[in-house]
């Protein structure tokens, strides 16, 4: 168990690639600009970027990991692995809702850290942005590991003129993940500085949970990979909608035109 979650640690550094990292970069600038986070007047936000990277990828390998195998294997005590894969839908939540709870728990902590810093009293809007960072910190990271391992497998140009759409899947899936794990906290951010932290943490990681859900479906045989590819973009769509909606709404709210005293 200690090799497998140290090994799985380490697989985050391994076959660097500048295209791997330069995408995984312009996926999260891409999604993270229609936040406006004040990345440049408030310098410290950088720090929440990255440590929320490092931060929930040790989490993941040493919390999550062994959690995952331990609900696994207790559900395997009860019942044998043909009633698993018949109750699959039921079966997978346990797994599927604790990557969100784990993995958006962790991602809230430097924003929580931000919080205390600034004295528990932020405005929503900028709660919700420096979510949103935490959240392309991670976004970002996972980003590069998987797109890594995509050239690392020997992936071309010319072989995506042979094999068309089904050999961009993967970077597709990217692009819409990093918008999902920026949306999830940015609106646990908002929650946070609205005082509804634990409410908001709830409905992110049950987002979360939502968007790995996808993988029981295809398990189930319910989708197939191209359609599970679909329902991660469009839920990571409707996600980012919702919180740029709280975001704006905010802005408009107070940059709109003063009303004259009576």
């Amino acid at each position: 168990m200690i090799d497998y979650m140290v090994s799985f640690f380490v697989s985050f550094f391994q076959n660097p690639s500048a295209w791997g990292i330069g995408l995984a970069i312009a996926f999260g600038a891409v999604w993270l600009a229609g936040y406006r986070p004040p990345l440049f007047k408030k310098p410290w936000l950088w720090v929440v970027l990255v440590s929320s990277a490092f931060l929930t990828l040790a989490v993941i390998s040493f919390i999550q990991v062994p959690l995952g195998v331990w609900t696994g294997q207790a559900l395997s005590h009860f019942w044998s692995q043909e009633v698993l894969m018949r109750w699959i839908f039921l079966a997978g939540i346990p797994q599927i809702l604790l990557t969100g709870l784990v993995q958006e728990g962790s991602k809230l902590v430097p924003v929580v850290v931000y919080w205390w810093r600034s004295g528990k009293n932020i405005d929503p809007k900028l709660g919700l942005a420096v979510g949103a960072v935490a959240g392309a910190g991670f976004g970002i990271f996972e980003a590069q590991w998987a797109l890594n391992a995509i050239f690392a497998s020997g992936w071309t140009w010319e072989i995506m003129q042979s094999g068309g759409f089904m050999t961009l899947l993967g970077f597709w899936e990217r692009f819409f993940t990093v918008a999902a794990h920026i949306a999830f906290s940015a609106l646990a951010g908002y929650g946070l500085a609205k005082g509804w932290g634990w409410q908001f943490y709830l409905i992110a990681s049950v987002l979360h949970g939502l968007l790995n859900y996808s993988a029981v479906l295809w398990q189930a045989g319910l989708l197939t990979v191209v359609h599970a590819e679909i329902y991660i973009a469009v839920l990571a769509v409707l996600v980012t909608a919702g919180a740029l909606w709280l975001r704006w709404r905010k802005t408009a709210a107070t940059t709109g035109p003063a009303i004259p005293a009576p």
